[in-house]
């Protein structure tokens, strides 16, 4: 079986860094700061869209989307290393790579970032591939970037595990089931998202996925 992860918000609670370099981004444009819930209820769609979200919260110019894309990951690349594994991700990590299963990442973090978050919390280790979201001219929802995952792992049978409602639709449009990590960014109440299975403890996981 293969097992291919969302990484913000499933393996990794990112929104302390990606507050950070969205604040830094709009303190150099002299707009005054914002809460990091306002910052977590813009991701999931990539960073080029976080910072559409966020410039249209302040009125900014959207003629310098680019600019400002290109100055948050900046100061998300060279900020304060704030991101944490969620409670008992390498151990779950390590039973589903002992189990025999091929574990792969598709994640609309640009791909660089993502390995050096993969590789700063050790968990590079476990993936065999990592599909970012510049692989691809589409990002999830769009389930291209996942069936890309899937074939660099070698097809077959494979189950996605996300936590929002993106990770969601990219499981269903790809044809693949879902399961639910409860405790990431999603948006609204877990019944209202496809899933085979949901949990809030990774303890749980190598149970599900072979269930699955």
């Amino acid at each position: 079986m293969k097992v291919i992860f969302d990484l913000d918000g499933t393996l990794v609670d990112s929104a302390p860094d990606i507050h950070a370099a969205v604040n830094a981004m709009l303190v150099n444009e002299g707009q005054p700061p914002m809460t990091l819930a306002q910052v977590v209820s813009y991701v999931g769609n990539g960073l080029p869209r976080l910072v559409e979200r966020v410039m249209d919260a302040r009125g900014i110019d959207m003629a310098r989307h680019l600019t400002l894309t290109r100055a948050t990951l900046a100061q998300y690349t060279n900020g304060p290393k704030l991101t944490r594994c969620y409670p008992g991700v390498p151990e779950a990590l390590q039973a589903l790579a002992q189990a025999g299963h091929s574990l792969g990442i598709c994640t609309n973090k640009p791909e660089g970032p993502a390995l050096s978050v993969l590789h700063d919390l050790g968990l590079a280790r476990f993936f065999g591939v990592v599909v970012g979201g510049d692989r691809l001219l589409v990002t999830k929802p769009d389930p291209a970037p996942l069936l890309l995952c899937l074939q660099e792992l070698g097809g077959g049978d494979a189950i996605f595990v996300g936590d929002s409602e993106v990770d969601a639709e990219t499981a269903q449009s790809a044809g693949l089931p879902f399961l639910l990590f409860t405790q990431g960014y999603r948006k609204g109440p877990v019944e209202t998202l496809l899933h085979r299975a949901a949990f809030a403890d990774f303890a749980r996981l190598p149970g599900l996925v072979d269930a699955a």
